[in-house]
């Protein structure tokens, strides 16, 4: 474990969607970062999949200073109450601390509706389910896989190698043809990609 990097902080609450941020989760940790979960408390949440977490914190308690990045995943919440918008509002606390955000599919149309993507490129599910939150910044939409503007990433749901790419990316974990040899792997099962992540001890 690498002590002199701040850990990443994953948002944990109920309803998300445990497949969005595996990939990413598990990666950074085999790069030496301590994953958090930080929940509205510290109760613990049920994910989509029945999964049962324990918040490390509680949102109250993240700053931005004592992190490397904030990953927000979907969750049905998202769209069905305002439950999560303290999320959305911590993002943009560390946006403006210079401290990246991470956000795949619901968590998306979260930052939208806190104005996070009116002057920032990105993408979601369809860029119609974002209009739908009533935003400024259908101009900015990207119709890829994960777009990055500067220190946030944004995706849909049907893309949690893509976030990942996107992550290491911006951190540093894996770079030049190393990154384009884990994409391959875990999104086209590219036997040959591999044999670059092995030579490079990055398997």
């Amino acid at each position: 474990m690498n002590s002199s990097r701040k850990p990443v902080h994953l948002a944990v609450y109920d309803t998300l969607a445990d497949w969005e941020t595996g990939h990413a989760t598990a990666y950074l940790a085999r790069a030496g970062y301590e994953i958090r979960t930080v929940g509205p408390t510290t109760a613990p949440v049920t994910s989509i999949g029945g999964l049962r977490v324990q918040p490390d914190l509680a949102l109250d308690d993240v700053r931005p200073e004592d992190s490397s990045l904030l990953i927000l995943p979907g969750a049905d919440l998202w769209d069905t109450s305002d439950d999560l918008a303290p999320f959305a509002r911590k993002a943009r606390a560390f946006l403006a601390a210079g401290v990246p955000v991470a956000a795949i599919c619901g968590a998306t149309a979260g930052l939208a509706r806190e104005g996070l993507l009116d002057d920032r490129d990105h993408t979601s599910a369809v860029s119609f389910y974002l209009a739908a939150t009533g935003y400024q910044g259908g101009a900015r939409y990207v119709d890829a896989d994960a777009v990055s503007d500067g220190d946030l990433i944004t995706a849909g749901p049907t893309e949690p190698v893509a976030f990942a790419r996107e992550i290491f990316r911006l951190l540093g974990v894996y770079e030049g043809e190393v990154l384009d040899a884990w994409y391959r792997l875990f999104h086209d099962s590219d036997p040959e990609a591999y044999a670059v992540l092995e030579q490079a001890g990055a398997r």
